[in-house]
């Protein structure tokens, strides 16, 4: 993916060289993680046999599967026996591989040491990324962490401070009743903050403009994502801070804000005791979105009526349409980052800044909020050995070296069709008339965020072991050179 350099702010000091534990921190990460790689190779060269059966069973069970959701009729009978064949082909050669539990315990211990030792080296720990900006805000000098934009401080702004009270609009429903089994509603009262139930027919948009209109001094949201951006569009509009309450299903907006998904009562204290961010909001034909919109098989499958209640059906029913031997390619039009025009791709994924999408750490989450930039994939799996092919490299984490996939970042992207175009936004099925056009809007929404809560996500912790990089890094330190992370 194209690296593209983000807004920065410079510490005033130059980061200490490593401290002493650091330095053993990075000897032990060097040397624990090739130790866990070691035993396993040596397990696997012992019973070679035994996983070459595992690993062909796993590419014949893709190639199978491939046929069952892009054939109908006895085809896909056939390839579902075939893939059941390979999944025991799979389960045969696991069993066959005798691995010990003390080899499953030595290996994933030495490989947690080594994260753990490699984050506390590389001052990648949610401690020290906050360490390197909260004495700034305690002075009142705006700071930066991976993932924000970070100004105030902690109790900066709050309930007592003037203005109406702040305003909590909760979906009593989302998340299968988060908020009546938390009791939001009278959390709220207690806390001083004005509770709004969204009732069935009650338009969310103009709960959220009549609360800013009474003087609500900030504005929240608890609910899934699709909710959070339709409050954070009118908080941003009015520049007033936004609170998010991961009361929703999947939350995904919360966890990249390093808020604990677990803890619905605690994002209520950004109320009185917070830190403010300054995020990226992006919109696609004037649409607010605070994750990511789908375009191509996904959004295609999610349109149909029946997929609520039946998610399966539904895709065994579209799916060969869309993929079969005889499937019209999908009508997207589009220029990739080197200037090139396609005319179609199986999915378009464009996202409110980068997904890290290549490494197992923090896999599917963002490492920064504030980038400024849309991230963008384009993927295209044409037939089985495209699939394979496909699984193998995701499975080495070496996807970007997949032909049909492509993966940059951009300020503005616009997607053409000849008919209106099937969208998923943020988990909602939408039909968007061409041209879909994807901008971001750097900066715009102001967050508050509990002083307890992480407020980094996965991505921004993630240390990606197998990499040149973390090793020149890890070197370097244990040589006693300050980390990369901490300049």
């Amino acid at each position: 993916m194209a690296r593209v350099g983000a807004r920065e702010s410079r510490a005033p000091d130059a980061a200490p060289r490593a401290s002493a534990s650091e330095r053993v921190s990075a000897v032990v990460a060097l040397v624990s993680l090739p130790a866990a790689l070691l035993l396993l190779a040596l397990n696997m060269a012992l019973r070679i046999g035994a996983f070459t059966l595992a690993l062909a069973g796993l590419i014949a069970c893709v190639t199978a599967c491939w046929y069952v959701v892009a054939r109908r009729g006895l085809i896909r009978i056939l390839a579902m026996l075939a893939a059941v064949i390979a999944l025991g082909a799979i389960v045969a050669g696991l069993v066959l591989a005798v691995i010990s539990a003390w080899i499953v315990v030595a290996v994933a211990g030495l490989g947690l040491i080594s994260v753990l030792s490699a984050q506390h080296a590389l001052r990648r720990t949610p401690k020290a990324i906050r360490s390197r900006v909260d004495p700034t805000i305690k002075r009142g000098i705006p700071g930066s962490i991976p993932g924000s934009a970070m100004t105030g401080g902690p109790g900066s702004v709050g309930p007592g401070s003037g203005g109406a009270d702040p305003v909590l609009i909760m979906n009593l429903k989302s998340g299968g009743g988060k908020a009546e089994r938390f009791n939001l509603a009278d959390e709220c009262v207690a806390r001083g903050i004005r509770p709004v139930v969204l009732r069935p027919g009650d338009d969310l948009i103009a709960l959220a403009e009549e609360a800013v209109a009474s003087g609500a001094r900030a504005i929240g949201m608890a609910g899934g994502d699709g909710s959070q951006a339709a409050v954070a569009s009118i908080a941003a509009r009015h520049q007033v801070p936004h609170v998010c309450v991961p009361a929703g299903t999947r939350n995904h907006f919360a966890l990249d804000l390093g808020l604990d998904r677990t803890d619905v009562l605690g994002a209520l204290d950004a109320y009185s005791d917070q830190v403010e961010r300054r995020v990226d909001l992006a919109v696609v034909n004037g649409r607010t979105f605070v994750n990511n919109c789908s375009l191509g098989l996904y959004a295609r499958v999610v349109q149909s009526p029946e997929y609520r209640d039946a998610k399966l059906r539904t895709a065994a029913d579209v799916l060969p349409d869309l993929i079969g031997p005889d499937a019209a390619p999908l009508d997207l039009r589009f220029y990739g980052p080197a200037g090139d025009r396609f005319t179609t791709a199986h999915l378009i994924l464009v996202s409110n800044n980068p997904y890290q999408l290549a490494h197992p750490g923090g896999r599917g989450t963002r490492e920064r909020l504030d980038l400024g930039l849309l991230g963008i994939v384009a993927a295209q799996v044409d037939d089985a050995a495209d699939a394979t092919r496909f699984m193998m490299l995701e499975l080495t984490g070496q996807v970007q070296r997949f032909g049909g996939w492509q993966e940059w970042t951009a300020g503005e992207f616009v997607v053409d069709s000849g008919a209106p175009v099937e969208v998923g936004v943020d988990g909602e099925a939408l039909l968007l008339e061409p041209p879909v056009r994807f901008q971001i809007q750097p900066g715009a929404l102001r967050v508050w965020l509990p002083t307890s809560a992480l407020r980094v996500s996965p991505a921004a912790r993630a240390v990606r072991l197998l990499a040149r990089s973390t090793a020149a890094d890890l070197a370097s330190v244990a040589a006693g050179a300050a980390p990369a992370a901490a300049g």
